[in-house]
């Protein structure tokens, strides 16, 4: 087992440690696996995904609402409302699952 020196308190510590054991500088970084960064950048692409989702979606909501009557008017509100919700509601739950995921899976020393 070869040893190292802590660049802090100079003292010989293995290579394989993750802290100094007397001053209890970090030495190693920790790592994420592989499964664990599938994790993350899912959860990311989710977020990012789901924004995109919601902006574009309210967007295209007014498409044309000039040009409509008020019960056309009202049924177009009504189901951007309904729209947004569930879209809003599957975000939610999806950030919860994907956020428990990416902590469950995070670097441990």
């Amino acid at each position: 087992m070869p040893l190292i020196k802590c660049p802090e308190c100079m003292t010989e510590v293995s290579d394989h440690a993750m802290k100094c054991p007397k001053c209890g500088v970090q030495l190693r970084k920790l790592v994420r696996s592989t499964f664990g960064k599938i994790v993350k950048y899912s959860f990311i692409i989710f977020n990012i995904l789901m924004l995109v989702l919601m902006v574009t979606g309210v967007g295209s909501i007014t498409d044309g609402y000039e040009s409509m009557d008020t019960v056309e008017k009202a049924g177009t509100a009504l189901g951007a409302g309904i729209g947004a919700m569930l879209l809003l509601i599957i975000w939610l739950i999806g950030d919860f699952i994907l956020g428990l995921f990416t902590l469950l899976t995070r670097p441990k020393s």
